[in-house]
């Protein structure tokens, strides 16, 4: 209508009945033509043009239902599959690797040792937030050796690096606040975070994915295209974390 001025993006939780069960969903309104599904490990998330009513969006939904069910109990198989029992002996990749967790009696510290790292625990603790500030520490050593590695090749000055906990992304640049990488790539290979960071680093020449951009991931990483596919193949086999020590 003329006068009025735009409907914003907007996002909301909703549920709907499919064959029985009740299933939750994020329900997103932006300016686009169509409606699309998307199932991951946060749930279905349901993208719709700004005036598409509710019923439209849920006979939609109908419209797909085998196919969300279906999509939602392999993302929850996956999930199940990836839980790291935390208990002493407990096998965990580390760079690509086997490494043991040992747990012993302790103030809730962690130390490396040669191919495990030891869990200092109280009575009770919940080891996952000190296996995971291990990591960490583990991520950020690792993560700026090789950022520095790689941006020698660039000639740029290194940019600040910090740590997310994105559930989709693998890193992000930004001039004005660096780079970020997720910390959950200190499981995979190392040839994997070397491609993540030469991509990132690549992003200060060009913030873009244009071929240009992808000549300046080359010049870094010439390995990047199978990189870039085995990381897509082993990200979704990265542990997280379940359990207390018995």
């Amino acid at each position: 209508m003329f006068g009025s001025s735009p409907a914003k993006p907007s996002s909301s939780e909703r549920k709907i009945l499919l064959e029985g069960r009740a299933i939750s969903y994020t329900l997103r309104r932006a300016k686009r033509r169509t409606l699309g599904l998307l199932v991951d490990g946060r749930g279905l998330r349901v993208a719709v043009p700004l005036r598409a009513t509710l019923a439209q969006v849920e006979a939609f939904i109908h419209e797909h239902g085998a196919w969300v069910l279906q999509k939602l109990d392999t993302s929850r198989r996956q999930e199940m599959e990836r839980r790291l029992p935390l208990h002493d002996g407990a096998p965990m990749p580390v760079l690509g690797e086997d490494w043991l967790i040992r747990i012993e009696p302790g103030s809730n510290r962690a130390k490396w040792g040669e191919r495990h790292v030891v869990l200092g625990l109280k009575p009770g603790a919940d080891p996952s937030p000190v296996l995971e500030r291990a990591l960490r520490r583990r991520a950020l050593e690792v993560f700026g050796q090789r950022l520095s590695h790689y941006g020698a090749r660039l000639g740029q000055p290194l940019p600040p690096l910090s740590l997310s906990s994105a559930r989709t992304r693998w890193g992000s640049c930004s001039r004005l606040s660096g780079i970020r990488l997720n910390w959950r790539l200190i499981h995979l290979p190392l040839e994997l975070v070397d491609y993540v960071v030469a991509h990132e680093l690549a992003h200060l020449e060009e913030m873009n994915h244009s071929p240009r951009f992808w000549a300046v991931v080359e010049s870094l990483y010439p390995a990047w295209k199978s990189a870039r596919a085995e990381l897509k193949a082993l990200g979704p086999t990265i542990p997280v974390f379940c359990g207390i020590m018995e």
